[in-house]
Parts: structure tokens; sequence; C-alpha cells
């Protein structure tokens, strides 16, 4: 039985932490639901994902959809586009089987790309897997790529497909609405192939939730996203890590000038796959707290403050009513106040 190979490239850069994975999470679920009850895509669909941030993994390996589990994903730091391609077309070629005179092998594979942000590898890292990409596999694989909001670099993504699609992920409908998307998407290709066609026919868009990008109009964007603020963090009780986010504010002020500032999202408990998911030689950037509004409690123990800076690491953890708390990074022993003024934190590059 000849195959058709879909294969989720998918960020889980910082940025995602929150109802955005969480989304993510359960549209997964929601796809292989969906597809177990069609008799084509049963016939004919593998599936496997790979998530990246500064590092990527594979996390389901190639299967047939009856006994693909939706996987757990992690969370790590950076948006490694180039590492993420780099793994797939990896993936591709020890999977994906081809054509000889003896056998007919796969029909071309189907690739899903979702991120929600710009690629912080350098531009040289990018331009080269870029290179590999289309000289290997652009017109042996198909390849859509969606952009979860305004903020990632559509530009580069043009690069790699002309199917880039703009996904409006403003709340949980449009999350339902895009998975069904991607649901018929697969259906019909399933169906294509079946009856020995192209093998990929994307569903109808949404024009209100999903559309297609105008590539001739888009613009390269910096490498740090500054659309978000994200923080590593560790609990002093528990040891965990987790992620204090916060997103860009654009205000006018009592004089009438433009400000721009950070308000707090949440704080996020994350596991210890976060450490392995990121590129631990990327630059480090840093943030003054004055832009960063308002302080969570840690989502692990319960402490009040989440928010506490260790000037000997450099690095923030929780504190609560102990009158000397320990850093869970350094174990250096300390008693803390609060300081007037700011200081610069160190931020995460996803």
């Amino acid at each position: 039985m000849r195959r058709l190979p879909i294969y989720f490239l998918i960020d889980v850069s910082e940025s995602m932490v929150g109802d955005t994975i969480e989304q993510v999470q359960e549209g997964m679920a929601t796809i292989i639901r969906e597809l177990r009850t069609d008799p084509y895509a049963l016939e004919t669909v593998w599936i496997s994902v790979i998530v990246f941030a500064g590092k990527a993994q594979t996390i389901s390996p190639l299967q047939e959809v009856i006994s693909f589990y939706p996987p757990k994903f992690p969370i790590g730091s950076g948006t490694s586009l180039g590492v993420g391609l780099g793994h797939l077309m990896y993936e591709l070629r020890k999977n994906i089987v081809q054509t000889t005179q003896e056998q007919k092998g796969d029909w071309k594979p189907v690739v899903f790309l979702f991120t929600d942000g710009v690629p912080t590898d350098s531009p040289r890292d990018v331009q080269g897997v870029i290179a590999e990409w289309k000289r290997n596999w652009m017109n042996s694989a198909n390849l859509v790529a969606i952009a979860f909001g305004q903020h990632t670099d559509n530009k580069i993504l043009g690069e790699l497909t002309e199917n880039v699609i703009y996904f409006d992920n403003s709340d949980a409908q449009s999350y339902k609405t895009f998975f069904k998307w991607v649901t018929n998407s697969i259906k019909t290709s399933s169906v294509s192939v079946e009856n020995n066609s192209t093998g990929f026919e994307l569903a109808k868009l949404d024009e209100s939730t999903i559309s297609k990008v105008d590539l001739t109009k888009q613009d390269s964007k910096p490498v740090v996203d500054d659309n978000f603020v994200v923080l590593a963090a560790k609990c002093q009780n528990t040891k965990q890590p987790y992620l204090i986010k916060y997103r860009k504010n654009v205000f006018m002020d009592s004089v009438g000038d433009v400000g721009m500032n950070y308000r707090l999202v949440g704080a996020f408990k994350i596991d210890d796959s976060y450490f392995d998911m990121s590129d631990e030689n990327a630059t480090t950037l840093r943030i003054s707290t004055d832009k960063l509004m308002g302080s969570p409690t840690c989502p692990c123990c319960g402490n009040q403050h989440g928010f506490a800076y260790d000037d000997t690491c450099g690095k923030i953890h929780c504190v609560g009513t102990e009158t000397v708390s320990t850093c869970p990074w350094c174990g250096n022993k300390a008693q803390y106040g609060i300081g007037g003024g700011g200081f610069d934190v160190n931020r995460t590059r996803g």
C-alpha cells in the first residue's frame, strides 16, 4: 500500500507557551480523531510530528493514523527554523520510500509548518538550509507554512513555499476552525491519491480566520521577536522551571506621546525538556524591568513572588515568606527585598 506521509513541523519556542501550545495539543488530538473515521485516510495517511525551538526533535516517528497517539509538546528556547528544517529533511531522507522499477514509492509527502515568530538562528544558517530545501525537496514535497498571528517572518516562509497561510489565532473558536481546515486538507489529499490524482489539495479557506499571504508585500523582520518578552525562572521549592510571559503593549501617555511596555500574560510550568530543546550557545539578550508590567505568583508552589532576581547568577526564581531564600539555579543564599528603579534581566529568544 502506498503511503501519504504527513509531517507536522511545529515551532515550540517560548512565545508558544500558554494557551497557544495547549490549543495546538488539543488540535492535534482532534485531527487524529477525525482521520480515524475517514476510510481514505485510514488507507493512506501516515503522520509524524517534529518540534523545534533552539534544537529540533522527532516526538512522533512516522506511523499510520490508526496507531498514532498525539504527543505532549515540549517548550524550548529560540526559534531555530534552520535547525527544524534540517531535521525535517533528515527524517524525509530516512523514511520516504522512493519509486523504483520494482515498486511504487510513497506519495509526495505533505509538510505543515506551524510558527508564530521569526527565526533566531543566523541568516547565513537559515539561508543555507533553505538552499538545500530548494535543491532537494521543494519539488518532491508539498510544504504549507502557517503563520500563527501577525508576528512571523512571512518573507522567509515565502522562500520555502508559495503556500504561506495566515492564521488569526485570536480565540478558541479560531483554533477549532483552523484545525478543521487542516483535517479537511489531509482528507482531500488522501482522496486525491486514492483517485490517482495529484495527492495534494488544500481545503477551502475560511477567509475570516485563515487566508493566503500575499508574498509580494512582505518584509523581513528582526531576529528578536519584540512582540513578547519571555523570562526563564525556577521554583525555589520544587526546582521545577517555569516561564514568565509578557505581551507588547503600545499606549498613548497623558501628553499624547506613544509609549511601549510589556504586560504580564502569566507564568507557566514547564519541565526539564525545556533545556534539551534550547540552544545553549544562543546570545544572551537583556531587557530592563522598567519595561515589564506585573509580577506573577509561582505556578509551581504558589509563592506570592514569582519574580525574584539573584544578582550572583543573574537568574530568576520565586520567593516566599522565608527570611533567607536559596536560589535554585546556583544555590546562593540571601535575603530579598524590594529595590528601587529598574535593572536589566536576561530574556529568552523565543
